[in-house]
């Protein structure tokens, strides 16, 4: 531990740190120890409105806590995003206006074709439609707005009762590591970015970590994101580092300098890649070594366009490396929202985040009752 009035020096082999606090960045070379009392500074005004100390057990609760409060005033750009699905789905306002006891299963088949085509899948949608029938038949729904009622709350709960908590489970030690894993193509890293933002806003102090160290491009698409968002970068120096050095060297940097959240960016692979798929349990490994019990949290983003396709990818991914909540982007784009709903009767696990477009600002928290509302208004 640094004492008051020391400065730790630590030499780096592996990483280079970039800074962006003055819009320029600063780079440290490799074959100089870094002073960071000297170099390092907080990461502008916002990081003072939370401290973070060992102690202060809170920090994460509550930064969970205004994040899930945010996601409530950004109903409207749920409900934008979700403007294609809603309008696939439109057609059972039309269906259960005119509905009456005799037109049951008419209305009822049409209303499991709809279901289909916004990609709820075959299993969910069977099991939404029987249950609505089910309660036709005993009385218990006796109008089309109950209909429709019960379909929305069939749904809602089914996402709260299998999606578990959608807000970030961050523990209560820093720094809480974040990883981030999917396929290529997927805007993994520029939702790592996003998250970064959002993050920061809030006051934490985050760190980010280039793991991808496959894709060329990579880490200069994390730098941008690093100075858009005013903060540091570990980047991998060389061709030969490997994934869970980089993040090794993050993590340990945050625990000795007090970040309160490391992210972690890894290579897109696809899920049927087994040598790196493996790879992805070394950076695990790496993470745990430095920080017992990280990551904290496993974020596999998929791409909303691929529908029902997502799933294959989630059952390896979470086979591997044990995904804790998913990130679903691209929505915008796709009238298949109701894969959300899939997703989470398949597998179980919640929905963190959606993306819907390409702003900074675009990477909402995942709320249940405003996708439902989004998507049945």
């Amino acid at each position: 531990m640094r004492r008051k009035g020391m400065v730790a020096t630590v030499p780096l082999r592996l990483t280079r740190l970039v800074s962006y606090h003055s819009g320029a960045p600063i780079l440290l070379p490799l074959s100089e120890s870094v002073t960071y009392g000297s170099l390092w500074r907080p990461c502008g005004a916002s990081a003072s409105r939370f401290r973070c100390s060992a102690g202060q057990t809170g920090f994460f609760t509550k930064l969970g806590r205004l994040i899930k409060e945010k996601a409530k005033s950004d109903v409207e750009k749920i409900f934008n995003g979700f403007s294609k699905t809603r309008s696939n789905l439109a057609v059972v306002d039309e269906l259960l206006l005119y509905w009456n006891l005799a037109d049951t299963d008419r209305v009822l088949d049409e209303l499991e074709e709809a279901l289909l085509v916004s990609d709820f899948g075959p299993k969910i949608s069977i099991k939404i439609v029987d249950s609505l029938r089910g309660d036709i038949l005993a009385g218990k729904l006796k109008s089309g707005n109950e209909i429709k009622e019960a379909l929305k709350g069939s749904i809602l709960n089914l996402l709260k009762r299998k999606g578990g908590k959608a807000e970030l489970q961050l523990g209560f030690r820093k720094p809480a590591v974040i990883m981030v894993v999917g396929v290529n193509g997927g805007g993994k890293t520029t939702s790592l970015g996003k998250l970064a933002w959002r993050l920061k806003n809030e006051g934490a102090k985050v760190l980010m970590a280039a793991g991808d160290t496959f894709r060329a491009a990579a880490s200069e698409q994390l730098e941008v994101w690093a100075e858009r968002t005013d903060s540091e970068i570990v980047v991998a120096e060389g061709d030969t580092v490997k994934a869970p050095s980089v993040l090794s060297q993050a993590v340990k940097r945050a625990k000795e300098e007090g970040y309160d959240i490391v992210l972690c960016d890894t290579s897109g692979r696809l899920h049927t890649n087994y040598s790196l798929m493996e790879e992805l349990v070394a950076c695990k490994n790496a993470i745990a070594k430095v920080v017992t019990g990280a990551p904290n949290e496993i974020l596999l983003v998929l791409d909303g366009t691929t529908g029902l396709n997502m799933l294959p990818q989630a059952r390896e991914f979470n086979e591997v490396v044990g995904v804790t909540g998913l990130i679903l982007t691209k929505l915008d784009g796709s009238a298949r929202g109701g894969c959300v709903v899939s997703v989470v009767d398949e597998l179980g696990i919640p929905v963190k985040f959606v993306g819907f477009g390409e702003r900074v600002d675009d990477l909402q928290p995942f709320d249940a009752v405003a996708f439902v509302n989004a998507i049945f208004s």
